[in-house]
């Protein structure tokens, strides 16, 4: 192999780690407010296709409805809150703690996105990073997006498996 294509083999190889993990698309958002969570699947597992996208709900976050992909089935898994939340006057101490998205084929060359509409309650602390995290189930192979940085660390790419995160704004 002429070292031309070496040299560009490993810039691309040196590249991709930092983008090759699921994230969110929208990077901040505000508490007491609506977020569309847009999760971004670039890859699959070590070349095999995703076939299972599941989102952890962390608490605070209410009101989860999952968009429809054509080709998956949607599947949630409800519980009990820790907290007591305000929506829309009611009080709510259950919902949506888990969605996840089965049934499709996401080839690893290809890119696509799962979408949930949320409400992150006035009890979320703003100027922190909230965090949702991912499991992403190939046919051969699984990758844990669920990595959380300690408190105080600030949101990081710095580990092997970083949970996709937001940035909770204060209300204006």
């Amino acid at each position: 192999m002429p070292k031309r294509f070496r040299l560009i083999l490993v810039a691309a190889f040196a590249a991709s780690p930092a983008a090759a993990h699921v994230s969110l698309e929208t990077k901040q958002a505000t508490v007491g407010a609506s977020y569309k969570a847009v999760f971004t699947v670039p890859h699959g597992c070590a070349g095999s296709p995703t076939v299972k996208i599941r989102v952890q709900i962390p608490e605070g976050v209410i009101a989860v409805k999952p968009m429809p992909k054509a080709g998956w089935t949607i599947d949630v898994v409800e519980g009990k809150y820790a907290s007591e939340y305000d929506y829309h006057g009611n009080k709510i101490s259950s919902g949506v703690k888990e969605v996840a998205w089965a049934g499709g084929k996401l080839p690893d060359k290809n890119y696509d996105e799962f979408v949930m509409h949320t409400v992150l309650t006035d009890k979320l602390k703003p100027n922190t990073t909230l965090y949702f995290p991912v499991v992403q189930e190939c046919e051969t192979g699984v990758s844990r997006w669920i990595e959380i940085p300690a408190e105080g660390a600030g949101h990081s790419h710095e580990g092997k498996s970083p949970a996709p995160g937001v940035k909770l704004l204060p209300k204006p």
